[in-house]
Protein backbone atom coordinates (compact mmCIF):
# COMPACT_ATOMS: atom_id res chain seq x y z
CA UNK A 1 0.00 0.00 0.00
CA UNK A 2 2.52 2.07 0.73
CA UNK A 3 4.42 1.58 -2.54
CA UNK A 4 1.36 2.16 -4.37
CA UNK A 5 0.54 5.50 -2.71
CA UNK A 6 4.27 6.76 -3.43
CA UNK A 7 4.15 5.94 -6.73
CA UNK A 8 0.72 7.54 -6.92
CA UNK A 9 1.98 11.11 -5.24
CA UNK A 10 5.31 11.22 -7.28
CA UNK A 11 2.63 10.51 -10.68
CA UNK A 12 0.95 13.58 -9.58
CA UNK A 13 3.80 15.50 -9.00
CA UNK A 14 5.16 15.02 -12.11
CA UNK A 15 1.90 15.91 -14.06
CA UNK A 16 1.58 18.98 -12.05
CA UNK A 17 2.02 22.14 -14.06
CA UNK A 18 5.64 23.68 -12.97
CA UNK A 19 5.70 27.08 -11.84
CA UNK A 20 8.13 29.45 -14.35
CA UNK A 21 10.03 31.74 -13.14
CA UNK A 22 9.75 34.69 -15.42
CA UNK A 23 12.99 35.28 -17.92
CA UNK A 24 15.91 37.86 -17.91
CA UNK A 25 14.06 39.19 -21.12
CA UNK A 26 10.92 38.99 -20.21
CA UNK A 27 11.59 41.39 -16.96
CA UNK A 28 14.26 43.60 -18.96
CA UNK A 29 10.91 44.23 -21.75
CA UNK A 30 8.99 45.05 -18.72
CA UNK A 31 11.66 47.88 -17.04
CA UNK A 32 11.62 49.30 -20.37
CA UNK A 33 8.37 49.87 -21.08
CA UNK A 34 7.90 51.17 -17.44
CA UNK A 35 10.93 53.29 -18.44
CA UNK A 36 9.43 54.32 -21.96
CA UNK A 37 6.17 55.12 -20.00
CA UNK A 38 7.24 56.70 -17.12
CA UNK A 39 9.91 59.40 -18.99
CA UNK A 40 7.21 59.75 -21.66
CA UNK A 41 4.57 60.72 -19.14
CA UNK A 42 6.66 62.78 -17.19
CA UNK A 43 7.27 66.11 -19.29
CA UNK A 44 11.13 65.87 -18.49
CA UNK A 45 13.27 66.49 -21.34
CA UNK A 46 16.04 64.27 -20.61
CA UNK A 47 15.45 62.93 -16.52
CA UNK A 48 18.32 60.43 -14.49
CA UNK A 49 15.62 57.39 -13.73
CA UNK A 50 16.13 54.99 -10.65
CA UNK A 51 16.34 51.52 -11.04
CA UNK A 52 12.71 50.27 -11.10
CA UNK A 53 11.39 49.22 -7.80
CA UNK A 54 8.81 45.80 -8.43
CA UNK A 55 6.45 45.59 -6.06
CA UNK A 56 4.17 41.89 -4.93
CA UNK A 57 2.11 40.37 -7.60
CA UNK A 58 -0.87 41.43 -5.06
CA UNK A 59 -0.41 45.40 -5.84
CA UNK A 60 1.16 44.99 -9.46
CA UNK A 61 2.81 48.44 -9.48
CA UNK A 62 6.14 49.42 -10.23
CA UNK A 63 7.71 52.28 -9.04
CA UNK A 64 10.00 54.55 -10.89
CA UNK A 65 11.89 57.45 -9.71
CA UNK A 66 12.81 60.37 -11.72
CA UNK A 67 14.84 63.62 -11.52
CA UNK A 68 15.24 66.18 -13.95
CA UNK A 69 14.47 69.51 -15.37
CA UNK A 70 10.81 70.54 -16.46
CA UNK A 71 9.09 73.11 -18.78
CA UNK A 72 11.06 75.08 -21.91
CA UNK A 73 12.27 78.35 -21.90
CA UNK A 74 12.02 81.09 -18.75
CA UNK A 75 9.35 78.67 -17.18
CA UNK A 76 11.67 75.75 -17.28
CA UNK A 77 12.07 74.40 -13.68
CA UNK A 78 15.11 72.60 -12.14
CA UNK A 79 15.40 70.01 -10.02
CA UNK A 80 12.00 68.05 -10.18
CA UNK A 81 11.90 64.63 -8.26
CA UNK A 82 9.12 62.08 -9.86
CA UNK A 83 7.04 59.34 -8.82
CA UNK A 84 5.64 56.94 -11.72
CA UNK A 85 3.51 54.21 -10.52
CA UNK A 86 2.79 51.79 -13.56
CA UNK A 87 0.62 49.39 -13.13
CA UNK A 88 1.26 46.19 -14.63
CA UNK A 89 -2.23 44.98 -15.43
CA UNK A 90 -3.69 48.16 -17.36
CA UNK A 91 -0.36 49.67 -18.34
CA UNK A 92 -1.01 53.02 -17.30
CA UNK A 93 0.94 55.78 -14.76
CA UNK A 94 0.32 57.71 -11.90
CA UNK A 95 3.18 60.54 -11.26
CA UNK A 96 3.15 62.74 -8.65
CA UNK A 97 5.65 65.39 -7.30
CA UNK A 98 7.99 64.39 -4.45
CA UNK A 99 10.08 66.12 -1.57
CA UNK A 100 12.74 64.70 0.79
CA UNK A 101 11.99 65.51 3.70
CA UNK A 102 13.31 68.95 5.47
CA UNK A 103 14.37 70.05 1.53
Amino acid sequence: MIRITTIAAAATLASAPLAAASSDGAWNALFAKVNGTCIGQSGMDTPEASAPVVFDDATGKVALLLRGAMGKGKSRVRNVNLICLYDKKTGKVSIEEYRWLGR
